[in-house]
């Protein structure tokens, strides 16, 4: 469980983030949604200790993250995977140099055993005999798995996917949700979704809170985003014409 209790956040003069507080459970799938430019992307730079936060606490389990020193925060960071936007697999190394990359930087396991451990997580996210193609040499999709293998290879138990499904078509963004998903649940893993995709919001969140001028606007499931009157939050959610008449026969049906 990762809390954020009361953090703010000023850039300069402008502040960004505004007491903000809230809970991403252990084992769910944590969604955070907002237009561009509300503060989303640095309430999780905050959170994962990219930026530091004016005031407040965030916490790990408990962990008081924003007390840490460096070396203390190491050990928070070895627990946490990483699936960025557009994968960022490096494109000098193979598939399994880059699931391995994390387990040579932050463990002393043995060849023998990252590769055990690289194979297995591979496998897991149905990529075999893939190990010595480059990046450039696997679909959009497949890139994304193989960054997802890489984010859980430290056997993570937090896990922050930056707008995962960004560049690929729906029916690969659907086998990345529910991968995610599954990863989630079998792991027991904090998960913290950072998406605009809608169709992924639906399919997939637990818990959804929505970010608007810097602020937690609302908190929430996916059952309660479709019956919410909150102003702000249905604007989002529903600009669509296909979303409006969604949301419409959802509510009558």
């Amino acid at each position: 469980m990762i809390e954020v209790d009361n953090i703010s956040k000023t850039f300069g003069d402008t502040q960004i983030l505004f007491d903000i507080s809230a809970t991403f459970m252990e084992g769910k799938v944590n969604h955070i949604i907002g237009g561009s430019g509300q503060g989303k992307s640095v309430l999780t730079k905050c959170i994962v200790g990219l930026h530091e936060v004016d005031k407040g606490r965030i916490l790990y389990d408990g962990r008081d993250f924003s007390a840490m020193d460096r070396r203390q925060r190491i050990e928070i960071r070895k627990e946490i995977g990483m699936l960025f936007q557009g994968s960022a697999l490096f494109d000098s190394l193979t598939v399994e140099e880059n699931v391995m990359f994390p387990l040579k930087m932050f463990t002393d396991m043995s060849k023998e055993e990252m590769l055990d451990r690289a194979n297995f997580c591979l496998k897991r996210v149905d990529i075999i005999d893939k190990n010595y193609l480059f990046p450039a040499e696997c679909s959009g999709g497949m890139q994304k798995r193989i960054a997802i293998a890489r984010a859980i290879a430290m056997n993570p138990k937090y896990l922050f996917c930056d707008e995962p499904n960004s560049g690929l078509d729906p029916k690969t963004s659907i086998v990345i949700d529910n991968l995610i998903s599954e990863i989630t649940y079998e792991y027991n893993i904090t998960t913290v979704v950072i998406t605009h995709d809608m169709n992924s919001v639906m399919e997939a969140a637990d818990n959804i809170i929505f970010i608007y001028g810097g602020k937690k606007w609302w908190e929430g499931d996916r059952d309660g985003i479709i019956k919410t009157d909150n102003q702000e939050v249905i604007d989002f959610v529903y600009a669509s014409k296909f979303m409006k008449n969604l949301r419409e026969k959802l509510i009558n049906s």
